[in-house]
């Protein structure tokens, strides 16, 4: 599949069946993770699978939207390895994990796995609930497994604006 095709069919899976990710194949889609770019290659990026009962525990805790999925890869980064860009008002951690998760997520779309992009939790209670190191911040979660057979993308998956409204050429 090309990368466009990719990309159309990626989506954000909203219910998961108990069918179970080999490890072989989650260190497939971590190690698209690892390949990401990140700002001066610091790769300041942390990545927890979480996947026990208790960890699972601990992320239905902060979050509803885990939709029965049997691994969840927590995105954080370490706030004392990144770079501040010129002018010192911007830096790279959100940046730099983020283009990790992305690239996360649609490793894990390619081998098959489905997903869904997490960010309706409140990252602190999780970091502490998570027992993180204190210069780590969490950016996002990544739910993997296979969809519930009787699941399907939401109707507005599709729905996308027009180029002409979401760019501008200058």
């Amino acid at each position: 599949m090309d990368f466009l095709e990719l990309a159309k069919n990626r989506y954000s899976c909203k219910k998961f069946s108990d069918r179970k990710l080999g490890r072989d194949l989650v260190e497939k889609i971590l190690e698209a993770g690892r390949l990401a770019p990140t700002a001066k290659n610091l790769q300041e990026q942390r990545i927890y699978v979480v996947q026990s009962d208790e960890g699972l525990k601990k992320i239905d805790g902060v979050t509803p939207c885990r939709y029965n999925a049997p691994v969840v890869l927590v995105v954080a980064f370490n706030k004392k390895n990144i770079y501040t860009y010129p002018g010192g008002k911007m830096d790279s951690g959100v940046e730099d994990a983020t283009i990790v998760a992305t690239h996360l997520c649609l490793a894990a779309t390619s081998f098959g796995v489905d997903n869904c992009w997490l960010n309706n939790f409140n990252p602190d209670v999780l970091h502490e609930s998570l027992g993180l190191p204190e210069d780590e911040q969490i950016v996002m979660l990544l739910d993997l497994g296979y969809a519930a057979e009787e699941f399907a993308p939401l109707p507005n998956h599709s729905s996308r604006k027009p180029l002409d409204e979401t760019v501008s050429w200058i």
